[in-house]
């Protein structure tokens, strides 16, 4: 735990450091081995060997879209997790990225959607369905919206759009082809370009994400406390769930959906941290792109010389983490 303001400062610095050096391993690990040098060489003195085409073209961009990925879906979590007080909540449990996948695969299959942008705006659409139905859900019956509601809706939620997801796959080979290590969470291949196509959507939602930890705070205390102190609640929770929908629409869009970073990321957060949003969303931004661009390279290693989805390994890391929360009845309180 970091206590003043001066150390959470000089944590989030180093955390910044880390990143920046996690980067740099991705761009010179891998299959095909180079160094920094031949790294700085790629920009400064290209002379078109393989080595510097794949660090322009596939290291490079991977390296950029995993940390932008990584930071998206820790904000995410923390946003979820703190408008519905569940601390198990992130885009992967609540259906959101189950949601966001089924609909571009649906385009891939019925409408023959290609580029990054119409993956974008059907992604969007996707999240946006997919956690509208997860809240209506959990919100109906006796006793209104409750943690454990919300979980269980998710959850079906996010098992029926990945059963219409793999119904559609089954009946259309060219489909599942095209999507298949996509749906399975990978960073391998993308392009600048791509990460481009998402990116002024995801920085948005980043800086508007960090100008509400503070009413994340005031939130966090309970609604009817939130609204004593002159929160408009509604516009509040609208404004956090559009956020939530752009950073998991867009990731999903250029990343697949990759689990578990969403529910990890903002508890290590708290640990270093404690209760105050406006310190926890840019841990969380900095701890889930370590952690993705991390996983990343662990990815390549794997099942070496073929490279296993990112999302794989992810799954890996969180699973363990997900048992410990519910173990220790976080779940519950």
């Amino acid at each position: 735990m970091l206590y003043g303001n001066k150390r959470k400062a000089a944590g989030l610095i180093l955390g910044v450091i880390l990143a920046l050096i996690v980067m740099v391993l991705s761009v010179v690990l891998g299959y095909t081995n180079t160094s920094l040098k031949q790294a700085i060489e790629a920009y400064t003195a290209f002379n078109g060997s393989n080595e510097h085409l794949i660090i322009q073209l596939s290291r490079v961009p991977r390296s950029l879209v995993g940390m932008a990925v990584g930071i998206s879906l820790g904000i995410a979590g923390v946003l979820m997790q703190a408008l519905t007080r569940n601390p198990i909540a992130s885009p992967d449990i609540f259906g959101v990225n189950a949601g966001a996948g089924f609909f571009i695969v649906f385009g891939v299959t019925f409408l023959g959607i290609s580029s990054i942008q119409q993956f974008m705006w059907i992604g969007f659409l996707g999240a946006a369905v997919a956690a509208g139905m997860a809240y209506a859900l959990g919100s109906a019956g006796k006793g209104g919206l409750t943690p454990v509601k919300l979980t269980l809706a998710g959850a079906v939620m996010a098992a029926l759009f990945a059963s219409l997801t793999q119904g559609m796959l089954v009946t259309n080979e060219k489909a599942l082809d095209e999507v298949l290590f996509w749906l399975a969470g990978s960073v391998e291949g993308r392009k600048l370009s791509m990460l481009a196509a998402v990116l002024p959507a995801l920085a948005v939602a980043w800086i508007i994400s960090l100008l509400l930890s503070r009413q994340l705070n005031a939130f966090a205390l309970g609604e009817d406390v939130a609204v004593s102190l002159g929160q408009k609640t509604v516009v509040f929770k609208l404004a956090a769930a559009l956020m939530v929908v752009l950073l998991a629409g867009g990731s999903v869009a250029i990343a697949g959906p990759i689990s578990f970073i969403g529910i990890v990321v903002p508890h290590f957060a708290r640990y270093l941290v404690g209760s105050d949003h406006r310190w926890i969303v840019p841990y969380s931004a900095v701890i889930g792109g370590i952690m993705l661009v991390a996983a990343d390279i662990g990815a390549r290693y794997i099942i070496m010389p073929e490279e296993a989805p990112v999302g794989v390994v992810t799954a890996l890391i969180g699973t363990p983490f997900f048992i410990y929360i519910v173990r220790k009845g976080i779940f519950q309180k």
